[in-house]
Order: C-alpha cells, then sequence, then structure tokens
C-alpha cells in the first residue's frame, strides 16, 4: 500500500538537500576553479629545504589538509 501526502496522492521520497551541503558544493567547485587558474610554479620553503612545485599542487594539498583538519574538528565537536 502506498503512502498517501497530506494533500493526497502518493508521497514521493525525494532526498532533502540541505543548506550545507550547497554551501559545500559551492566550496568545492569555487577551489577547483581557482586551483585550475593558477598553473603556474612556485618555490616552497620547509624552514631550510626549498622545493620547486605546481602552484595548482600546493593548492590542492592545502584544500585537502585543511578540509580534513575541518572534519576531524567537526567530528569531535559533535555531542554523543
Amino acid at each position: 500500500m502506498a503512502k498517501t501526502s497530506p494533500k493526497g496522492g502518493t508521497a514521493e521520497h525525494r532526498p532533502r538537500i540541505t543548506m550545507r551541503q550547497i554551501v559545500i558544493v559551492i566550496v568545492i567547485v569555487l577551489s577547483v576553479w581557482f586551483v585550475l587558474a593558477n598553473t603556474g610554479t612556485t618555490a616552497i620553503r620547509f624552514w631550510i629545504p626549498e622545493v620547486q612545485a605546481p602552484l595548482w599542487f600546493v593548492l590542492a594539498g592545502t584544500f585537502v589538509v585543511g578540509a580534513l583538519f575541518g572534519w576531524l574538528i567537526g567530528r569531535n565537536r559533535r555531542p554523543r
């Protein structure tokens, strides 16, 4: 037997898109666009050694590390 909605007819089970998901998608799209727009080479200094790397690689790595830390911090703050 199909469930009926308050307005009549059958209720559709559509996934709900939250504001958080929309913001996450926007941040990812803008980050990818920013990374692809910066394709030069840059020097990175780790105190003593200096490394030459493509700027897109540095930006993508920074984004991934930041997202990982944000996820870990957010996971620890949720009530149990």
